[in-house]
């Protein structure tokens, strides 16, 4: 299998917006506040799984493609930067109500095939990894080596194993301190605040690529 010439690069991108609180970490908090480490790192697992999947399909529907068309690489990372930054805005938008969703406490925990399940389903619909992975991956492959699925197949499982590194982190973090997050919505404001700022201003650099790419 080819190793992208900029996977390090990749490597540094892919922690940002892994890092950054969006709808998956945000559900894994939740799930935290209200059942605990066990919970949230069952979901991680799911959340991971899908993930996967979702690079998985991406690498074999986009390689191809991305393989023959300049007019799809552009259109690609137009659309997915602009769709990032509408995730963003709207996450600053709506982050009290999405704070005050995750604040409550439960006493009986859903089964383990559940929330895998759960967790699975979050990370199929979060529209933040399919865009990363349909507009942002493409940008650090390189094109002219070939085997254009094969490297997006490569960083799809990259950012899959660091979702579940860096959300199993936020899951340990949040179930331990669940009490202090669930007494102050606050605090899960920022965090929405965090996140959606993260999405702005990483769906503005795939834009400016894209002109950059253009205008050589």
């Amino acid at each position: 299998m080819i190793v992208p010439t900029r996977i390090w690069e990749y490597v540094v991108s892919s922690l940002i917006i892994v890092l950054a609180p969006g709808p998956s970490v945000l559900f894994v908090i939740a799930r935290a506040i209200s059942w605990g480490r066990k919970t949230a790192l069952l979901t991680v697992l799911g959340n991971a799984i899908g993930t996967l999947i979702l690079s998985v399909l991406v690498a074999i529907g986009l390689g191809p493609i991305l393989a023959r068309s300049d007019i799809a690489y552009a259109s690609i990372q137009w659309g997915g930067g602009a769709y990032l930054i509408y995730l963003g805005i709207d996450s600053i938008r709506h982050r009290h109500e999405h704070a005050a969703s995750m604040t409550s406490t439960h006493e009986v925990a859903p089964s383990v095939l559940t929330t895998v399940r759960q967790g699975l389903w979050v990370a199929l619909l979060n529209p933040k990894i399919l865009v990363y992975n349909a507009a942002v991956l493409p940008q650090f492959i390189d094109r002219d080596r070939g085997s254009v699925t094969g490297q997006l197949l490569l960083l799809g499982i990259i950012f899959a194993v660091m979702c579940l590194v860096c959300d199993g982190s936020w899951g340990l973090v949040a179930g331990t301190a669940r009490q202090w997050l669930a007494t102050d919505a606050r605090r899960l404001v920022r965090l929405r605040t965090t996140g959606g700022c993260v999405m702005v201003t990483l769906g503005t650099l795939v834009i400016g690529a894209a002109v950059a790419h253009l205008i050589r």
